[in-house]
């Protein structure tokens, strides 16, 4: 079909739907990668703790040390996540993706070369300020490229590479020592920065900075490397969009002159900056999504395997399951790989809501299963943190429903959503200010899982994250509303709409229904 010109260009052929979806799939090539490394950085502690714990020689940590190793990235993820919004909202969405890659490429050095305790802690502390670097640049680039109808699928596949960086990070553990493992990840972030160079930025933050041609360029080739004709509609959608967002936050919400010559930009940047954040972050669009995507955070985290994964080989043995440590460990990787690339088309067909509450429903179950099988069948003096208390006779039954627990965790969806529910003004910070939430949760349950044990043994430990698990069920029934294949506009209005008590589903309406 001709399509004639609208601003005087050539005549031209509308683009195929696999060349607009190759294009948006390679945009993201470069951030894929740095999901890669982020795989690789929290699953790095996994493979080094049973080499580095009460070794014999070279580096060697106590068990306080190792619970602490374990978790000190999640304890410096928050601080790289703060700092991750403004640093995007500053300089761009491509540039921020290139800067995030050096603090890992610095940590993978510094792991590699360590000499003695402070310099390993120091590169782990690194790799996860750097880890937390990395969430704003990824959520806001994919959310704002994508078209609506592929959005969950793409934003799935970042979710996709971070499995593959845990499977080759568990897979190096099985055939290199932790220094060679770490000297490999290198290429990650190098390979990052260089596919940067090859990107554009995104439409919506150009046009918000006033640049419309070279949004308009970066449309083009976002939907198939096609002429400006064939984008037009949707160009002038988001000029209307951005165009909102150009005017005073203030005057939005207080309902005065909505200009840039108004009082608020002649105010003290102080007093203007706090009035900004009340109006923005403070904002029902901004709370009522980030109230949401905290409290997934909370229940899909506690739910049992964040807590145990720095160290995941030792509560294997614990359990007495059949197969080395290591070799379990990446099967558990494989497993993510797996259920990661399946969630890519369960999203289309189950959508967010329904998949999300099944696999923490699930993850309950599993974990349940193994709080009971603990109970039943460990003596009391097993300690995960002692090789020397782990049980001789050795049981399957605990291998199926730990890799169960790995295939429901890897079902939960809570980073796709991260990257969608936010606002245009606050998305940026508002991811990063989500992701350090999760990081000092992951933190609080991985440092507090050695406390658990201690107090709890292995089956109150399980027990709790089940509890986790089922309440996070409720939760998400009641308050997680369907948003495949809405566009991000749309999801800004739901949320500044009427305020919804209980999410749009037909058991919860038919009550709604009868109580009028």
């Amino acid at each position: 079909m001709v399509l004639k010109t609208q601003i005087g260009g050539p005549a031209t052929t509308s683009v195929s739907r696999l060349r607009s979806i190759s294009s948006q799939i390679i945009a993201c090539m470069s951030q894929n990668l740095l999901l890669l490394d982020l795989g690789m950085a929290i699953s790095f502690s996994t493979i080094a703790l049973p080499d580095l714990l009460n070794a014999k020689e070279g580096l060697s940590l106590t068990e306080n040390q190792a619970s602490w190793f374990g978790s000190i990235s999640y304890l410096t993820q928050p601080f790289g996540a703060v700092i991750s919004g403004p640093i995007v909202d500053y300089f761009g969405r491509k540039k921020a993706i290139f800067m995030v890659n050096i603090p890992h490429f610095v940590a993978w050095m510094l792991m590699y070369f360590s000499w003695n305790l402070p310099t390993l802690f120091i590169a782990n502390g690194l790799l996860g300020f750097g880890t937390g670097l990395m969430e704003a640049p990824i959520n806001s680039y994919v959310g704002e490229i994508t078209e609506p109808s592929i959005r969950g699928a793409l934003c799935t596949v970042t979710q996709f590479c971070t499995a593959i960086g845990v499977m080759l990070m568990y897979l190096l553990g099985n055939i290199a020592d932790w220094r060679t493992a770490a000297l490999i990840c290198l290429i990650a972030p190098v390979a990052s920065m260089l596919f940067v160079l090859l990107i554009p930025e995104t439409p919506v933050w150009l046009l918000s900075k006033n640049r419309e041609k070279e949004a308009l360029k970066s449309l083009c080739y976002l939907r198939g490397w096609t002429t400006p004709e064939n984008v037009r509609d949707e160009f002038n959608d988001l000029v209307v969009y951005t165009k909102k967002l150009q005017r005073c936050a203030i005057c939005c919400k207080t309902e005065e002159d909505e200009t840039k010559d108004c009082d608020h930009y002649k105010m003290n940047f102080i007093r203007r900056g706090l009035l900004k954040f009340r109006y923005v972050m403070m904002a029902k669009e901004t709370l009522r999504p980030f109230t949401l995507v905290i409290m997934y955070f909370l229940f899909h985290s506690m739910s049992g395997l964040a807590p145990i994964r720095p160290n995941m080989v030792n509560v294997c043995g614990a359990f007495g399951m059949p197969d080395d440590g290591k070799h379990i460990v990446l099967m558990i990787g494989v497993i993510t790989f797996i259920t990661s690339f399946l969630v890519i088309g369960l999203i289309k067909i189950l959508g967010k809501r329904k998949l999300a509450i099944s696999a923490m429903f699930g993850s309950g179950l599993c974990c349940m299963a193994l709080s009971i099988y603990a109970k039943n069948n460990l003596d009391p003096s097993v300690f995960s943190y002692d090789t020397s208390t782990f049980p001789t006779e050795l049981n399957v039954i605990p291998l199926v429903f730990f890799y169960g627990l790995t295939m429901f965790t890897g079902f939960g969806i809570p980073w796709v959503l991260l990257g969608e529910v936010f606002p245009f003004r606050s998305r940026a910070a508002s991811q990063g200010f989500a992701a350090a939430g999760n990081y000092i949760i992951t933190f609080i349950g991985s440092k507090t899982f050695i406390n658990l044990e201690t107090s709890l043994q292995l089956w109150g430990a399980f027990a709790v994250y089940a509890a986790f698990a089922y309440a996070g069920t409720i939760y998400l029934y009641f308050f997680l509303p369907e948003t495949e294949g809405i566009t991000l506009q749309e999801i800004e209005s739901y949320y500044s709409g009427k305020f919804r008590i209980f999410a749009d589903d037909p058991v919860i309406n038919l009550f709604k229904r009868q109580k009028r």
